[in-house]
């Protein structure tokens, strides 16, 4: 009896560690709570740090005490880094150099994949397989020619640089949006195009009718990430445009200088410290973040209908 007992609470605490299955067991839960705790933290530390040090008053980042908890809410440095960054005139322009083109190349990208996927013309597979070499060619070796042929049309300076290759599908990463689209639009059921050609639409009809509605979680993330990596295009952005324009990611690359300038040294309020910075990198990423929860839903529903995920 007292054996048959023991065997009983030895069965009972194996199914509780480890589980009937593979991955039921309070073990195999653990570990994978604790895979994605250290790879959240991996992640967020960065931003913790970046917001609670963009908080603190040059008092509280002398006091080695003081790490993760402010004496006080120091908003002063959000304030010297709004002025220093002329942050409402800065976000404007950044909202247009990203916004316009990440809007053309995602409508451009979206027509270029339906035609992959739908229709069959001649050299297609070659095309195909030119367009993905597009992405595996690294910009530095086609900047220098597309620089000298923007000089030569009088482009350099202004918007058009990021606007014609958007529309002409040759915008940044348009090559990985395209393969979205084709893989997307794959998994439309074709009887749906049929039935409305019995009823008499035509391509474009079916494309604006039935493809693009249906496309919705892909339109969301191609122009999620072309909106990113436009916003983030520093180099770029500072070889076309020169002075003419600006985005915040170039304005904080050179923010010591404009410190310097809105408060030269000497003047009240003149000492630069890491919490001025760090309230300008806040400040540089927080519309990216902004944007990125309201559309969350979307971003993943769009990662995996799309198949960027590998399944």
């Amino acid at each position: 009896m007292w054996k048959r007992r023991t065997i009983d609470t030895s069965i009972k605490i194996r199914k509780l560690l480890f589980g009937m299955g593979e991955n039921d067991g309070f073990v195999f839960k653990a570990l994978v709570y604790l895979l994605l705790i250290a790879i959240g933290f991996v992640y967020l530390y960065p931003m913790l740090f970046m917001l609670v040090n963009s908080f603190m008053s040059l008092d509280d980042l002398l006091n080695s005490m003081i790490k993760w908890v402010p004496s006080t809410l120091y908003i002063e440095n959000y304030t010297k880094a709004w002025h220093v960054l002329d942050y409402g005139n800065t976000l404007l322009q950044t909202i247009l150099v990203a916004g316009l083109p990440a809007l053309l190349q995602t409508i451009a990208c979206g027509i270029i994949g339906y035609g992959f996927a739908r229709f069959e013309f001649p050299c297609k597979k070659l095309l195909f397989v030119l367009m993905l070499a597009t992405f595996v060619i690294p910009s530095q070796i086609t900047m220098m020619p597309t620089y000298l042929l923007f000089k030569k049309y009088a482009l350099l300076g202004s918007l058009e640089t990021f606007i014609y290759p958007a529309i002409l599908g040759q915008g940044l990463k348009s090559a990985l949006f395209i393969l979205i689209f084709y893989q997307f639009f794959k998994t439309i059921p074709t009887v749906l195009e049929e039935a409305a050609e019995i009823d008499g639409a035509g391509s474009l009809k079916i494309f604006y009718r039935i493809a693009v509605p249906m496309s919705v979680p892909a339109i969301i993330i191609v122009f999620l990430f072309s909106f990113v990596w436009y916003w983030n295009e520093t180099y770029l952005a500072g070889l076309y445009f020169g002075n003419e324009l600006t985005i915040l990611p170039l304005e904080l690359q050179q923010f010591t200088d404009s410190y310097n300038k809105v408060y030269p040294p000497g003047s009240p309020g003149s000492q630069l410290n890491e919490a001025i910075r760090l309230a300008g990198t806040i400040l540089t990423i927080a519309p990216l973040l902004v944007l990125y929860f309201v559309l969350q839903r979307w971003f993943v529903e769009g990662v995996e209908r799309s198949g960027i995920t590998g399944e």
